[in-house]
């Protein structure tokens, strides 16, 4: 979904306050904002976007099963924060978008976003039901207050720190959401890993359809899809990784989670190199002499 390519509709709140319509397209510079080429997030939103994303709550998921399960959920949970803390400042001090340090922190945002979910149900008895209703209103929380405060919700104006600190809070309730989400279907639901997989796959192609043939908005069409790879990815994993008699096919969490982590580094290597999730600024001609 190349959500760059269409204009976001106009907020009622910008006709109020000055006093007419003002097209605000999702790549164009809001007020404030950086100067062009400081944009913080991948600027085109291309297949290889979704593919290491659906990667990376993959390898969440099995990278936090494999740490809870091989020492202890409290040290792995401090490890995975601790992890989690040191992406996002290294994405904070980088001046514009960087495919490494910014694919790390959402590789470490679904492993922490992934033990956050599991400590409401494993550390405190919440049920997945509630725990996915928990997150769901978080999100919808923290989406409300972005868009007060920034009258946008397109990840395409990411380009000052408070907006970036709205966008991560986003990204770790989706992931918490996924998570739970995930969960509740394949145990609460008892619809298993791979059914669930197959469910979230189809849902997840309901936005892509929508804003590819349907013209739906492409703020929404983003951050619907961005919800669903995480319970698509997670389920992926678990079928993958878990035991046979619990529905999986057996390879063990931390073969996944290796597998997955090569795909990664393999994908975002090739990003870093050709750049072509940035927009490449036409070079200007010398004045003629």
């Amino acid at each position: 979904m190349r959500a760059h390519d269409r204009a976001a509709p106009v907020s009622q709140r910008e006709v109020a306050r000055g006093g007419r319509a003002r097209h605000n397209p999702p790549m164009s510079r809001p007020r404030g904002a950086l100067a062009p080429g400081r944009l913080r997030v991948p600027e085109i939103i291309t297949a290889y976007f979704w593919i290491i994303k659906g990667l990376s709550t993959a390898m969440g998921e099995s990278t936090s099963d494999y740490l809870v399960h091989r020492i202890h959920p409290v040290p792995a949970v401090a490890l995975g924060f601790v992890g989690f803390v040191v992406a996002l400042v290294l994405q904070f001090r980088m001046r514009r978008y960087m495919a490494w340090t910014y694919w790390f922190a959402v590789v470490m945002v679904g492993v922490f976003g992934t033990m956050a979910a599991d400590v409401l149900h494993v550390g405190f008895g919440v049920p997945y039901f509630v725990s996915t209703t928990f997150y769901a209103i978080v999100l919808v929380a923290v989406f409300f207050a972005w868009d007060r405060v920034e009258d946008t919700l397109s990840i395409h104006s990411i380009t000052t720190p408070r907006r970036e600190l709205f966008y991560w809070a986003a990204v770790v309730a989706t992931f918490a959401l996924g998570t739970a989400l995930g969960d509740l279907t394949a145990t609460t639901l008892h619809l298993g890993y791979f059914k669930s997989m197959v469910l979230f796959a189809v849902i997840i192609a309901v936005p892509a359809i929508g804003y590819w043939r349907f013209d739906w908005n492409p703020v929404f069409s983003f951050w619907a899809a961005y919800v669903i790879t995480r319970p698509l990815g997670a389920s992926f994993a678990d079928w993958l990784g878990k035991p046979v008699v619990v529905g999986g096919l057996g390879w063990g969490n931390g073969k996944v989670s290796l597998g997955l982590t090569v795909l990664i580094i393999g994908f975002v290597a090739y990003l870093a190199i050709t750049r072509i999730d940035v927009a490449r600024r036409p070079r200007l001609r010398p004045p003629a002499p």
